[in-house]
């Protein structure tokens, strides 16, 4: 009988490498709600009405109560806006008539609410 030595080989060696991914997704708490409930007081001050614009001209005496006046007819009207100057008639109003004012004409040309 014959004793044979045998010899282990090496074997080939494994290595298993396992990687886990777990993925936790946090549910965010609700912020609580705070309800603060204050009382104030509020005044309000009414303005005061704006006075009602003249709708005639109003007419001044010019003369000095003497019969020996310039022959003009000793009056001239002055209006308070254009309103008044379109109520009357009297626009387009032209610088030298009874009743231009500067006032009346925005652009200066001589020609007042055109």
């Amino acid at each position: 009988m014959r004793t044979v030595a045998a010899k282990a080989k090496p074997g080939p060696t494994v290595t298993v490498t396992e990687t886990a991914t777990v993925t936790v997704t946090a549910t965010p708490e609700p912020a609580p709600t705070v309800t603060k409930v204050k009382k104030v007081r509020v005044t309000v001050t009414a303005a005061p009405p704006e006075p009602e614009p003249a709708k005639e001209p109003v007419a001044r005496d010019d003369s000095t109560g003497g019969s020996g006046g310039s022959g003009s007819g000793g009056s001239s009207a002055s209006y308070r806006n254009c309103d008044a100057v379109r109520a009357a008639g009297a626009a387009p109003i032209r610088s030298g008539q009874p009743g231009y004012g500067r006032h009346l004409d925005r652009d200066g040309d001589g020609v007042g609410c055109e």
